[in-house]
């Protein structure tokens, strides 16, 4: 599951972040495909409270790049949770 710190996207992302995303794929290599998706999302709550935020692009390449191993159902909740907190977050301003 290493492989995605080989994504050439990932070159202009942070150090820091990529050390914080490195500590959760470890994690998520151990989690079984239907309990990624609650991981998955736990994840950006711990990042932010090391004082890490993802921009909206991070966060869309490391869904892409992390969920990959998800199975497909797991995949689409997902986009639905992400889409959810889009439009959330776009009543908020």
């Amino acid at each position: 599951m290493n492989d995605w710190k080989k994504d050439p996207r990932l070159k202009k992302m942070d150090p820091e972040k990529i050390e914080v995303l490195s500590e959760f794929s470890r994690r998520l290599e151990q989690t079984p495909g239907p309990q990624m998706l609650s991981v998955l999302l736990s994840f950006q709550m711990e990042a932010e409270e090391k004082g890490i935020r993802f921009s909206d692009e991070e966060t869309g390449l490391l869904v892409s790049i992390l969920s990959a191993r998800m199975p497909q159902s797991e995949q689409k909740k997902l986009s639905m949770l992400r889409l959810f907190a889009r439009k959330m977050s776009s009543r908020r301003v």
